[in-house]
Formats: C-alpha cells, structure tokens, sequence
C-alpha cells in the first residue's frame, strides 16, 4: 500500500512535459502592458509600440504585449502606477523619461523609487551631443577654459543649461548659456546664423537625419556627450566624467549623465518576481540581438544600443546613492 502513493507520483511526473517552465505557463495567454509616461506619436511611444511585438515573441509563453499611454508628469504617474496599483506579477513595464531618476534624487515629486524598480533593460540611450559651430573661438572643452563661447539652451531645467552650468563650476569652463529657445531646431538655427557658437544639446538621431551637412562639410562638430560615459558609436567625444578633477565632481557628473546613459529602458514592478524579472531580461536582449528586430529597426533608421538590467539595475542603484553634499551643489545648477 504504501507503493501506491509513490507509483501516482510517479505516473505523474511521467505525464508532464519534460521541458515544463512555469515562467512560461504563467504568461500564457496573459497581456503585458507597457505603460509609457507620453501620449502616443513621440519618441517613447515609438520605440515601445515596435518592441510591443518583438518582446512578445521571446518572453516565455509568448503573452501579448500591449501600450498604455499614461501621460503625466513624463512618467511620473505612470511609475507611481506601476509600483503601488498594479499586480506586481511582471505583467506590468514601464517606459519613462531619462531623467525621471536624476528628478527624483533631486527631490522631484512622485510616489516611487526608481532604485526599487526591477529594470528589464535599454533599448538605446538617448544619445544627445553638445555641437560648436566651426567659427566659435573655443572647439574643445579645454580651450573654453580660456576663452568664453555662447551656448544656446532651453530652459534651466534642461541638460543644454545645466550641463554647462556645471562645466564652468566643475571644469571651469566660461561658457555664457543663452536659454529661452523652444527647442534643438531654433537653437540649430541661431548657431547657424551665428547668434550662439554652440549647441547645447542635441539627439544624433536629429543630427544624421536633418543636419548631417555639419559634419560632412565639416561645419559643426562634437563638442560633448551629455552622457557619463562615452558613445559607443562616437568613441573620440569626451562624455562628462571625462571631465571629472576628483570624487565630488565625478559624483555630480555621473548623476547629470545618467539621464542619457538610462535613455529609453524598460522597468517592472518592484515586487515581480525574480524568475520572471530574469525571464523578462533575457527576453529583451535576445530581441536586441534578432535579425528579425534589427531589420525592423534599421527599416525606421532607429538605433538599437541596448543595455542589460542587471547592469542598468547597478547603474540606477548608483545614481540613487548620490552623498546628499554632492546632490546639493546638482540643485544649483537648476535654480541660477
């Protein structure tokens, strides 16, 4: 008799699939949403409604991946969603903006940890340069410590303002921001018409599909990276903790960069479980790595520069540690 339990178990066993995986039993037939802090049509959108297909196709059990808009606050809502009216079951991701963390270790509003999140991973950065046009007097960082350049920026919140805010306290550059342009076009303009000699902040994307005479006929060229670390795609310019002197300024540069560096990533809730956060990681950088994705990409002329989550996960972790001094002296650079 007390065969018998043992034989059931084993007759069991024997009639379930060798190759069983509860990830994928799990999002079988379930929907994954990704919720993007935009209304649709922008930059974020667009990225997240052409991986929507991809991803579903690596993610174990192949669930269908849907876009929910949730504009407010450029992901502020739709972070606070994810991490407190959600299932936290890893059915739910988020896209927000790149600077959401620099926001938030600011003191930016929102009910949400960005540390807390389990990121899944980037899709691309959001490669943005710094451009000096051919006639200004200074064409490198170095030589803007001697003689003074203008820049033009948006507003004091932007990274074309408080970037070079934090060149001239850190680096001791003598850049003279000019803000109150609406965006990188009119600044291209006013540094074509020579009213500034540098712009401060500009996608590439933007750069190779609408200014790309700049750098054939050699009339602008790259001034910086606004990221921390440098471009893959553009090894030669010097990223900001390039221009880091000791600790404190590398603290604060890697903050202002991280912005870039984090660009159009994926993040679950906080409490999904770990074996479907892995499933989700690996899941994203298998389509990173897929003929079939990269031909859609290249078909738009978007650019895939993808980073892992656990790497992305240390990079925030990170970013959110910043000593609160060196948090401090980032505020100015958004209040003068």
């Amino acid at each position: 008799m007390k065969r018998l339990p043992l034989l059931c178990a084993a007759l069991i066993a024997a009639a379930l699939p060798a190759n069983a995986d509860p990830v994928a039993d799990f999002y079988k037939g379930k929907t994954v949403g990704i919720y993007v802090g935009f209304p649709p049509g922008g930059g974020y959108d667009i990225y997240s409604r052409i991986v929507a297909p991809h991803l579903s196709r690596h993610i174990p059990g192949n669930p269908t991946v849907v876009v929910r808009n949730m504009d407010g606050g450029v992901g502020v809502r739709a972070a606070a969603y994810i991490t407190s009216a959600t299932a936290q079951d890893g059915t739910s991701l988020g896209m927000f903006l790149d600077g959401l963390t620099l926001s938030k270790v600011l003191g930016g509003p929102g009910n949400f940890d960005p540390a807390k999140f389990n990121w899944i991973g980037r899709i691309v950065s959001t490669a943005t340069f710094a451009m000096v046009w051919h006639t200004a007097p200074a064409q490198t960082i170095a030589a803007a410590k001697d003689r003074e350049i203008t820049m033009g920026a948006t507003s004091i919140s932007s990274s074309s303002s408080y970037v070079p805010m934090a060149l001239n306290d850190l680096a001791g550059t003598k850049i003279k921001i000019i803000r109150g342009y609406s965006g990188a076009p009119p600044i291209a303009l006013a540094m074509e018409r020579g009213e500034v000699n540098a712009h401060g902040g500009i996608a590439l994307e933007a750069i190779l599909a609408g200014k790309e005479e700049w750098l054939k006929e050699k009339k602008a060229s790259f001034l910086y990276y606004l990221g921390g670390t440098r471009f893959a795609d553009r090894p030669d310019v010097p990223a900001l903790l390039d221009f880091a002197t000791d600790e404190r300024s590398r603290s604060i540069f890697g903050l202002l960069g991280g912005a870039v560096d984090i660009g159009r990533a994926f993040a679950a809730e906080p409490a999904a479980p770990p074996e479907r956060v892995a499933a989700l990681r690996k899941a994203l950088m298998d389509m990173a790595v897929d003929p079939i994705f990269i031909a859609d990409m290249t078909k738009r002329n978007l650019s895939i520069e993808p980073m892992e989550g656990t790497q992305l996960q240390k990079m925030i972790a990170a970013l959110a540690a910043t000593p609160a001094q060196q948090v401090e002296q980032t505020k100015k650079y958004f209040q003068q």
